[in-house]
């Protein structure tokens, strides 16, 4: 094979030559599938073509940029399972959107194919205003057109999430949001539980980094006796396996430090009050037709060694996940009386679950697999086609729900079908689910025989019927009862055309005045609307149809004069102008408060923030101390938030222009209410005094709020303290977690 050296460039020195072959060598060692002659040229072809395309550029950290795509290439061949198409693709996907090379050059150098793959791989133009999201709706778009764009994409993201290290903090901070927002979402429902879980933690290791290491020195420390552990586990589990009559491996692995991280914040516990640290799977290289029985015996053998917890077993053999994700989880009593949860799945299961989509299409052509991803794009592509909005956050915020969720619940039809649906998803969203027409006649649901609400959350065996009647139509109350793209879509379509035909009615109401008083209607109606303060006919319309305005007395501030209104008196303020300026109103005296109170201590974009208007964040409330950002609204109000707060990610993955840098200045007199959850054993009277007494005389803190509820032998209460930075609201935890008899303090976030 001819190396770069043979075509030696000025830009590239020596090293970098080195660099280049060596990561083009180790690309072309992890090609699993097989390669014909054709595709091997055209792989070196498209590797030259973007070496040179490329050669100019540097990536942040200094390294040629070309190593970027050679190792795209690599994780789309070694991680994904994808062929030479796509690798292709991959080594080409910069070069349109970066260099001088052309679509028109992909295609005539390698065909309409790799060019449609490099075309969706493509950004958009920045033409837009909010172009982060318009390119995730590009990005989703894509799976009904070619779904190895979107694998492409997903090695595109994994590579750079795993070189941010270059990037300054607030752009780290956006792709980790980004990533966790659409792409770990995209990648569970592609079945790439690998990639998942390596995006989630590398995006926690950025959003929360104490927390991340924090996490994984535990797991290192605790590493030695853990393995220990998973090996007295296994050693009796080992013996009575080999009656399988079948090859079979055992594993024993850490959760990712994400999942330890969700389950410590789930549970509002300690790293070590979590007992299921690891997972041990069992994987049976059984002939596919064989599988189930073989999988079966294994968890015979399993739950005769170690006792099962009972209600802990979810039986994704027999009921596969809509992504194709087929396993059999349970939790059984190790050693020690520890719970370890198990997987027991096949050799091909288990390809599947690391590898996804094209682990499952590689197996579909050999054994026939049920069309699963085939139903799913068909989905996506109804959601698309029926998607009649044209604000793309609002577009992905319903594509997400409805496709991307990561938790399902399984119902049943009357006539026993199964369906799968979103977890959360109501009786009025199966009604849609089954079909438009149903859902828009809907009736009444019935659960077992039993009514029950449209708004009632499906929960797994549910035998869901529903009742149809002709005369029946959504109202706005209807969009409360769902959550599924969809039904909301259908819903807020049927809600258009509801109001499309009663603001004809306004106009022809307003029509009729207008003829009445001998006016000319277009000169008239624009005096009126600019009267009144509406923008748009339609909403005008809609004001005289509903009664908001009336034709027979507001119009009496207006006088006729040669076929046209004019005003008699304009000190009437618009409408509009009414409802910002009391919305305006209700805000002014708490944030002239707040100035005043952190005045010396807050800075945006280098400047001071009183430049500027702005407030905390209510659903997060910073303190001095915290790592913040400013979030522009739409009102041009600059809202600080946490950079852990929950609403971040969504924030920075779909409004980063309006995401503003701030920081803390030197630290001043200002003061903060955080509130503070405890938890602990109810040890009887004298709780609420203790924790007080400890509050306000050891720590020093003002109490703003205390409530507490004991329930069967313990205790959680809340309590809204006053603090002056982070580090004495640190240190209240700290002191309130050493109290005997409490469990936990955390932080709360509204």
């Amino acid at each position: 094979m001819t190396e770069l050296a043979a075509k030696p460039l000025v830009i590239y020195n020596e090293e970098d030559r080195l660099q280049i072959n060596r990561a083009y060598r180790h690309l072309l060692k992890s090609i699993k599938v097989p390669l014909t002659p054709d595709d091997s040229r055209d792989i070196r072809r498209a590797f030259e073509m973007a070496v040179e395309a490329h050669s100019e550029q540097r990536r942040r950290s200094g390294e040629a940029y070309i190593l970027h795509p050679i190792e795209v290439a690599r994780i789309c061949a070694a991680e994904i399972g994808l062929g030479a198409t796509s690798i292709i693709a991959a080594l080409l996907h910069d070069t349109v959107e970066d260099t001088t090379i052309t679509l028109a050059d992909v295609r005539l150098n390698f065909g309409e194919k790799i060019e449609t793959l490099v075309n969706g791989l493509t950004k958009l133009d920045g033409t837009f205003e909010n172009e982060q999201a318009e390119n995730f709706k590009k990005i989703l778009s894509t799976l009904v057109v070619d779904v190895r764009i979107v694998l492409i994409k997903m090695a595109d993201r994994l590579h750079n999430m795993r070189t941010l290290g270059s990037m300054p903090l607030q752009k780290q901070l956006k792709i980790a949001a980004e990533t966790e927002y659409i792409y770990a979402p995209l990648a569970h429902r592609l079945g790439l539980y690998a990639i998942r879980s390596e995006f989630l933690d590398l995006c926690l290791k950025i959003s929360h980094r104490d927390e991340y290491n924090y996490i994984a020195r535990k797991l290192n420390e605790t590493k030695r006796s853990r393995d220990a552990y998973i090996e007295s586990f296994l050693s009796p589990v080992r013996e009575h396996l080999d009656d399988l009559g079948v090859p079979y491996r055992l594993s024993g692995r850490p959760k990712s430090i994400y999942s330890i991280w969700s389950k410590m914040q789930q549970k509002k516990c300690e790293f070590e009050d979590i007992y299921d640290l690891f997972a041990i799977r069992i994987i049976v290289e059984a002939p596919q037709k064989d599988e189930r029985k073989y999988i079966w015996f294994a968890y015979s053998i399993l739950t005769d060694v170690h006792p099962q917890v009972q209600d802990r077993m979810k039986d994704w053999v027999t009921n596969p996940k809509s992504n194709g994700y087929e396993s059999l989880h349970t939790t059984v009593v190790g050693p020690e009386g520890k719970y370890v949860e198990v997987q027991i799945r096949s050799d091909r299961m288990d390809e599947i679950a690391e590898r996804g989509y094209a682990a499952h299409w590689k197996y579909k052509k050999v054994q026939r697999q049920e069309d699963i991803f085939e139903r799913w794009f068909d989905n996506v592509r109804e959601t698309l086609e029926k998607s009649n909005t044209d604000n793309s956050v609002d577009f992905i915020q319903d594509f997400k729900m409805t496709n991307l969720f990561a938790e399902e619940v399984y119902v049943y039809t009357p006539k026993g079908d199964l369906k799968i649906l979103p977890k959360g998803a109501t009786a009025l969203d199966f009604a849609f689910y089954i079909h438009s027409d149903i859902g828009m006649r809907y009736q009444a649901a019935k659960i077992g025989g039993k009514l029950v609400p449209m708004g009632y959350k499906l929960q797994n065996g549910d035998q869901i019927s529903i009742e149809t009647n002709k005369s029946r139509k959504p109202n706005e109350d209807w969009l409360k009862s769902v959550v599924t793209s969809k039904a909301r879509e259908r819903i807020r379509q049927s809600l258009r055309e509801e109001e499309k035909m009663h603001a004809e009615f306004g106009k022809e109401a307003l029509q009729r005045k207008f003829d009445h008083l001998k006016i000319e209607f277009e000169p008239s109606l624009e005096i009126v609307m600019k009267h009144f303060g509406f923008r748009s006919r339609h909403e005008f319309y809609l004001a005289i149809n509903n009664g908001a305005l009336n034709l027979q007395d507001d119009l009496k501030v207006f006088r006729v004069e040669k076929g046209k209104l004019l005003p008699i008196e304009d000190d009437k303020p618009p409408l509009s102008k009414i409802a910002d300026s009391t919305d305006r109103s209700d805000r002014s005296e708490r944030k002239s408060v707040l100035k005043d109170a952190i005045k010396p201590q807050l800075f945006i974009e280098g400047l001071p923030a009183t430049q500027f208007e702005f407030e905390m964040a209510e659903c997060c409330r910073p303190v001095f101390g915290d790592e913040v950002f400013a979030y522009v609204t739409t009102n041009n109000v600059y809202k600080i938030h946490r950079s852990v707060c929950s609403n971040a990610p969504n924030l920075r993955a779909n409004y980063s222009y309006r995401i503003k840098k701030s920081e803390w200045g030197a630290s001043g007199h200002s003061t903060f209410v955080a509130e503070l959850q405890i938890i602990g054993v109810d040890s009887g009277p004298g709780v609420i005094q203790r924790l007080s007494d400890r509050i306000s005389n050891n720590l020093g803190l003002n109490i703003r709020s205390f409530s507490i509820e004991g329930n069967e032998g313990y205790f959680e209460g809340r309590v809204k303290v006053v603090v002056t930075n982070k580090d004495q609201l640190l240190l209240a935890i700290r002191d309130l977690k050493s109290l005997e008899g409490v469990n936990n303090v955390v932080r709360v976030e509204e």
